[in-house]
């Protein structure tokens, strides 16, 4: 039987996340087309493999029923050479594995498991915790201290009768303790007992690094492999700031390690782990100043959204100070210093504890990645494709190490993109069209797409909807309106190009506008969906219909 074609066929016309969606869909229509991938609609091409019998008047065909418009390579050697899927796969009988994995964090874990699924002998190596940052040191046990902080804050507040009563005092140790039995519950079934299920895959411990040849060295033991996925995560990032050597400052993993709570905390930083911890502290009774560089926190993010958060942030006693530059730490008895400039003008602030959450590092130090021929960008982080393919052949790299967004779920499924990859039976490359994004304050941030300030940037007409939360339903019923959606349109293509949303359990509503945006899912259409009355997520039904209507004049049920 012959082998697959593989073509990459140039796309014309594509102008949003939505084009790349109907393009898909329009080539995997063609009887005889096996896969398609279009790497974002900005590339301009598709990628697909075909039988050999595919007439190639049909792709040309299906391209140009969908609205575009698409050109072939000229040469028959153009248009078989296969342009990103590497040889088959077939085990080697002179490596020692046909792959290693370095590091057990979930895109570690996902590339393992997916090479143990397609018959690959995986070796997957670990120098620290099993697990990665993820279930030990962050999204885990942070999560389980913001719930507990909530339930504090709660009980310390009357919504309802509008008394605010200071939190008197929480159980810390207790806390504290119900966040390291989750996370040494889910470190062992989800990690080590997922590990133990899989005997094609040996776990290796160890400091992992790359020879020059791109073999892994483990200790004293060097081995070989098809292919090398590095998947060694981050750690906290922090400022080299005079003095600061002194103070001992907190990270966030130490932060949520402490035996005892600080009556007073300041925070450098003014992004996701900053509010996130920041808000938690001071729900648990500890006076919180929030020093951040930047002219509002959440930079990054649609400014509506920033200044309501700070202003929630205020309004529960955190000291939020914005446009701050750090010069210097230090200490004087048992408070720590930190002084700093506003507008130019010196200000020295105490506390009992200094929390550094400015950003994180990639763990590529001492890896041998430079002598590998691994290219990294300035801040050391792995530069990747779209499967995950590094400068080196047959190196790899998923998650936090490289520069890709740092959430678990991409470095998952950028694991397995990479796994199939490296053994020969990549089908499609990562996707991160629409990738939801959530900050978990209270209220919650969850973003999707583009901001209005990113569209406009790409040329688009843009289109924007602000829904005050005061409009939803279900936060009138809630007694808690806090909170806003912002979306942002095409109105000529009638697409959803961006989703932000500033509410409580935010996380739990933007995953309907992530998917109207990866798949192209018209205004239009979302608009006329049916979505659950007296939920919040009702409100991105509302944010669409103001678009063309005063959200003050719809009924209850917009329908």
């Amino acid at each position: 039987m012959s082998q697959p074609d593989t073509l990459t066929l140039k796309i014309d016309g594509m102008t949003c996340p939505g084009c790349a969606s109907h393009i898909r869909e329009a080539l995997a229509s063609v009887p005889g087309v096996i896969a398609v991938q279009v790497p974002g609609w900005q590339s301009g091409k598709a990628i697909i493999r075909i039988d050999n019998g595919v007439e190639r008047a049909a792709l040309i065909q299906a391209v140009e029923a969908a609205g575009y418009r698409t050109s072939l390579p000229e040469t028959p050697a153009e248009s078989t050479a296969p342009i990103d899927a590497p040889p088959a796969f077939s085990p080697s009988p002179t490596d020692d594995y046909d792959l290693i994995v370095v590091g057990t964090g979930g895109g570690g874990m996902a590339a393992a498991i997916r090479g143990a699924e397609q018959g690959a002998r995986v070796a997957i190596t670990e120098a620290e915790t099993i697990g990665g940052t993820c279930v030990n040191i962050g999204c885990v046990p942070s999560k389980v201290l913001i719930r507990a902080a909530e339930q504090a804050h709660r009980a310390g507040h009357s919504l309802f009768a509008g008394v605010r009563t200071r939190l008197k005092g929480v159980d810390w140790p207790a806390i504290r303790a119900q966040k390291d039995a989750l996370v040494a519950q889910l470190r062992q079934e989800k990690y080590s007992d997922v590990l133990a299920a899989y005997p094609q895959i040996t776990l290796i411990r160890g400091r992992a690094r790359l020879t020059p040849d791109r073999k892994v060295a483990v200790g004293d033991r060097v081995l070989s492999a098809r292919a090398v996925i590095i998947a060694t995560g981050a750690r906290p990032r922090i400022l080299p700031i005079p003095g600061i050597e002194a103070v001992d400052v907190l990270d966030s993993t130490s932060a949520m390690a402490l035996e005892t709570l600080p009556e007073s905390l300041i925070v450098i930083g003014g992004r996701a782990i900053a509010l996130e911890l920041g808000q938690l502290f001071a729900r648990l009774g500890v006076r919180v100043t929030l020093l951040q560089r930047s002219p509002r926190i959440l930079p990054r993010h649609e400014p509506e959204i920033a200044d309501a958060l700070a202003r929630y942030l205020g309004e529960e006693g955190v000291r939020v100070v914005t446009g701050v530059r750090v010069k210097s730490m230090r200490r004087q008895g048992d408070k720590k210093l930190v002084e700093a400039a506003l507008e130019d003008q010196a200000f020295i602030m105490k506390a009992d504890a200094i929390l550094m959450a400015a950003g994180r590092a990639p763990n590529t130090a001492d890896m041998g990645l430079e002598e590998a021929g691994v290219a990294m960008d300035a801040g050391g982080f792995i530069i990747v494709d779209e499967h995950q393919r590094t400068s080196a052949p047959g190196v790899y790299a998923v998650g936090d190490v490289t520069t890709l967004p740092k959430f678990v779920y991409t470095a998952a499924a950028a694991g397995g993109v990479a796994a199939s990859h490296a053994l020969g039976r990549a089908e499609a490359a990562l996707d991160l069209t629409g990738m939801p994004a959530v900050i978990f304050t209270d209220p919650a941030v969850a973003t999707a797409g583009l901001t209005e300030a990113q569209a406009r940037q790409q040329g688009y007409d843009v289109s924007v909807s602000i829904l005050e939360m005061q409009h939803v339903p279900r936060a009138l019923a809630a007694f808690d309106t806090r909170g806003l959606i912002k979306l942002v349109a095409d109105p000529a293509s009638d697409q959803i190009l961006g989703a932000h949303i500033l509410a409580p359990e935010a996380g739990e509503m933007i995953q309907a506008a992530s998917l109207a945006i990866r798949f192209g899912i018209p205004l239009s259409n979302f608009r006329d969906a049916l979505f659950p009355y007296l939920t919040n997520v009702e409100g991105l039904k509302l944010a669409a219909l103001a678009f063309d209507k005063d959200p003050a004049m719809l009924s209850c049920c917009a329908g």
